[in-house]
């Protein structure tokens, strides 16, 4: 039975730091900020803002909701996001995405200012994360990922890691942040011949492809550590992840649950990356 690895410690203890950190910065006269630009009023945005202003406000960050209509034009949200990208008092812009059809992603992403942009959206920020340039902002979920290995004391260099998902949101940049630890990686994806047997060799296992409880435990080996990121609501009404939790669960020596895993240091992460933007643009 695999000891089950909660995010709410992880969370505790970035926490923790940073209001020892948010106190020497505001005792030199700085006071980090982050700004939410949010499109419309979908309930997964407004979910997520709600966790992220409370962890600002916990640990001492502040935060400004820039709400902005559905049918904004493309030219009026560029001049909005500029406004933040200009304001000194801001050091860290999160933009919910999607963005609804009008807005052209491929644009936005060259606009915000990449010393601002604290979610990874800019390619100045992917290309940081590439080459493992500390300066930059990986996207916070699988930071996430990372700071729990790391906290649970998981050794990746020179272990077999395999990421099921590959999407620019949770599957690439996390084989990025594992490769830049010295793991060997395999990613698989919709196209991937076989993803149960590359799964059932790999020591460490992360999954995100939103589809509920799609690993069992025959794609895991005995012993390895499985790091679950989907969020999903089955037929029942419950959430849980894209593991079959209750089953590889008996197989895996280490197991994230689905609430309380991953998605509970996210915001802990953002205002993380919110201090070291403040830091980095003070030059402190």
């Amino acid at each position: 039975m695999g000891q089950v690895i909660k995010g709410k410690p992880v969370a505790d203890k970035i926490s923790e730091d940073l209001v020892k950190e948010i106190e020497v910065l505001k005792g030199k006269g700085f006071q980090p900020k982050l700004a939410i630009v949010r499109v419309g009023a979908r309930s997964d945005d407004l979910a997520y803002e709600k966790g992220a202003l409370s962890k600002c406000k916990k640990v001492g960050v502040e935060t400004e909701v820039k709400e902005l209509p559905e049918d904004i034009t493309q030219d009026d949200f560029i001049k909005e996001l500029k406004k933040l990208n200009e304001d000194k008092a801001v050091n860290g812009i999160l933009i919910f995405r999607p963005l609804p059809k009008q807005l052209d992603e491929s644009v936005i992403k060259y606009v915000i200012a990449p010393e601002k942009d604290v979610d990874c959206f800019s390619p100045v920020n992917v290309g940081k994360m590439t080459e493992g340039d500390k300066t930059g902002f990986p996207p916070c979920t699988p930071t996430a990922v990372m700071e729990i290995l790391k906290f649970y004391e998981v050794e990746l260099q020179g272990k077999d890691c395999a990421v099921i998902g590959a999407s620019m949101v949770v599957g690439k940049p996390t084989a990025l942040l594992l490769l830049n630890e010295n793991a060997t990686i395999s990613v698989c994806h919709i196209f991937t011949k076989d993803s149960a047997k590359v799964a059932s060799q790999a020591e460490v296992v992360v999954v995100g492809v939103g589809v509920p409880r799609l690993v069992k435990e025959n794609w895991i080996a005995n012993g390895a550590v499985v790091i679950d990121v989907g969020i999903n609501v089955d037929a029942e009404g419950n959430m849980c992840g894209d593991v079959d939790f209750d089953n590889v669960q008996e197989k895996a020596a280490m197991i994230t649950p689905v609430p309380g895993g991953v998605g509970s240091v996210t915001t802990s992460i953002l205002a993380k990356h919110v201090v070291k933007a403040c830091k980095q643009q003070n030059n402190l």
